[in-house]
């Protein structure tokens, strides 16, 4: 793939006027907890809160009328199809995007509330884009690739120019990756305004494609990934060629780590945003020791996460902060006791949230009781201490805070 700063240049300056100028914002709260110096490029704020419809508007605006006349067709579940639908119908160009058999509904419906007609085939990408470019070829539609298409990667590096115009002397950039468009393009355009930058990668540990052709490791393809967003088994060859020319490292991370991250963005920076940039920050969690004293940059690529998803997130990040917790009794079956534990929880500044009462499904003693008490505190360390208070009280109880 021939990939230039000079390419990258061009495609701004004909995007420019229909996309967002999304801002370089400082993480002021991230930057203090983590101790470096951390800026944010809010992609989860362009058109349809993802940078893949920078590429897709690059592509469709070098479309001849005749293609123009004849449509468009990608295949995507996620970013790539709300993007090139919403260009699509802006420019008056029919778009067919084939999306794979149990795509959620709300993906669905949201890229055709955009226009583009849906078609449900396959049962992942791999079955799906086959059946893409036979219908291209059969319905003489022009098929715009998500991420293997030189055009689409260097619509997507306007993103490290733009970056670089808002904060130019960031040192890093940390870059998520899938399919490598979006890395490819930034590389080539940071690396050609200033090449002593640095440009890491971020992958899910569940799909590490790119990590494994970048530095001879075995993949680790194996289940779901909440970064779904960049979840690709096979990335651009030509992609990967630019990778190995121009990005500095390329890490991989846990899905517990991207769960942590996603849940930081949210409750330090008040962000929304998918796992995929969840992935980027927590590639940064775990290498403060090569990043401490350097101004670093992170791609917050895309916004658009489940809402159902994202209150199970945020449940699970506040348990984990300790800010919500359960404590099980063993209490007698007795009046009162309910009564004491409320008083003693509500006295050390907690509040309860839910109570189960159990006497039958139990394997305490008949005249026990095993009581779950569900309750908010500032944080674990306030849990350990209104533990402590009940168990000076005589009760008996267990606790889901770790070291409590």
């Amino acid at each position: 793939m021939s990939l230039t700063l000079a390419d990258i240049q061009s495609a701004h300056d004909a995007i420019r006027d229909a996309t967002i100028l999304t801002p370089t914002v400082r993480a002021n709260r991230l930057s203090l907890h983590l101790g470096i110096d951390l800026y944010l490029k809010l992609e989860n704020l362009q058109h349809t809160n993802a940078f893949k419809a920078r590429g897709a508007l690059a592509k469709l605006l070098t479309l001849t009328d005749a293609q123009k006349s004849a449509g468009v067709i990608a295949c995507s579940a996620g970013n790539h199809a709300q993007g090139l639908a919403y260009h699509a119908q802006r420019l008056g160009i029919a778009a067919t995007i084939v999306m794979p058999k149990g795509t959620p509904f709300n993906k669905v419906q949201r890229t055709e509330e955009l226009g583009a007609r849906v078609i449900l085939h396959g049962t992942g990408f791999d079955d799906s884009v086959a059946f893409t470019n036979d219908l291209a070829a059969s319905d003489g539609l022009t098929f715009v690739h998500p991420f293997d298409d030189p055009i689409v990667a260097a619509g997507q590096g306007t993103v490290a120019l733009e970056m670089l115009d808002q904060q130019p002397d960031l040192d890093v950039i940390v870059v998520p990756i899938g399919g490598g468009g979006l890395i490819a393009g930034m590389a080539v355009a940071a690396k050609g305004i200033k090449p002593d930058v640095q440009v890491i990668g971020a992958q899910a540990h569940l799909f590490d494609a790119v990590k494994a052709e970048f530095d001879g490791s075995d993949t680790h393809f194996d289940g779901a990934t909440l970064a779904e967003g960049i979840a690709v088994r096979a990335p651009s060859a030509a992609n990967v060629a630019v990778i190995r020319d121009t990005v500095d490292h390329v890490y991989s991370v846990s899905e517990a780590a991207i769960e942590d991250a996603v849940f930081d963005l949210l409750s330090n920076e008040k962000l929304v945003v998918e796992g995929a940039p969840g992935a980027g920050l927590a590639v940064i969690k775990e290498h403060l020791d090569e990043l401490r004293g350097k101004k670093v940059g992170l791609v917050i690529c895309g916004g658009n996460i489940d809402s159902r998803l994202l209150s199970t997130l945020i449940l699970r990040g506040l348990v984990r902060d300790g800010r919500i917790s359960r404590l099980t009794f063993e209490i007698d079956d007795t009046p009162g006791q309910l009564s004491t534990i409320s008083r003693i929880i509500g006295e050390a500044g907690a509040n309860v949230i839910e109570v189960i009462h159990q006497r039958m499904m139990q394997s305490v003693s008949l005249k026990q009781a095993e009581l779950d008490v569900v309750i908010e505190a500032r944080d674990a360390h306030h849990v350990r201490k209104i533990v402590t208070a009940l168990r000076d009280a005589g009760f008996r109880l267990r606790c889901d805070v770790d070291g409590v």
